[in-house]
């Protein structure tokens, strides 16, 4: 049974979360905030976290900074704003998806199912390899000159979707509908945000993605 971490100062939305999320056979964890929520985080096998940004204390942008620095675990940010500013930073800062309130339970349990199938799934034809990047796609485990390095889940699938369409010029609304979904209704500047964090990851093979002036991105190899 997999462990889900809500740090929520809110009893009732707690316990909502936790009843439609028990039903689904996951084992709940609960913070009522940032403090609690990153010790029990240290304390426990997470494999996701469900993140208020909105919490007294310790609020849930600096909890993700926190986990962010030794862990990839998926996070969905919960939050009562609905700036467009406030989605792009929490996405900058590391968060794999986004849900404001008031939401519909079932359509947070589809998001948590959704990620956790994607972080845990098996690909067949496993490795892709270049001269300074390596990717394994049945463990998921990237390499730069042969170091592994962290990427979020949502950095990951990017990262591949760019690969998989090597050479192909993508806008951002085309890789926001391949790697968000189109049931994201977001701004397409969340796609910026991500490409800068994973060129930074990606260091010495950050030039592989090249941007495309007033088209979009794109995957290449100039070796």
């Amino acid at each position: 049974m997999e462990n889900i971490l809500i740090v929520e100062d809110e009893h009732r939305i707690r316990a909502l979360l936790k009843d439609y999320l028990v039903i689904e056979q996951f084992n709940i964890i609960e913070a009522s905030n940032g403090n609690e929520g990153l010790h029990l985080f240290k304390q426990n096998d997470i494999k996701l976290v469900i993140l208020d940004i909105m919490m007294p204390g310790l609020n849930g942008l600096a909890v993700m900074e926190e986990i962010r620095k030794t862990s990839s675990v998926p996070i969905i940010l919960l939050t009562a704003k609905s700036q467009e500013e406030d989605k792009l930073l929490g996405y900058e800062l590391g968060a794999d998806d986004y849900i404001t309130k008031p939401f519909s339970p079932k359509v947070l349990v589809a998001k948590i199912k959704a990620l956790l199938k994607r972080t845990s799934s098996s690909t067949k034809g496993t490795i892709i390899s270049f001269s300074k990047l390596s990717v394994n796609k049945e463990s998921m485990e990237v390499l730069v000159k042969g170091t592994s390095i962290t990427l979020t889940p949502k950095e990951y699938d990017l990262l591949l979707y760019l690969i998989e369409n090597e050479k192909i010029v993508l806008s951002r609304d085309t890789i926001l509908d391949g790697v968000w979904g189109y049931d994201y209704f977001g701004d397409n500047r969340v796609v910026d945000t991500t490409v800068k964090r994973l060129r930074e990851k990606l260091a010495d093979a950050s030039d592989y993605i090249v941007t495309v002036r007033g088209s979009g991105y794109k995957f290449e190899v100039k070796e």
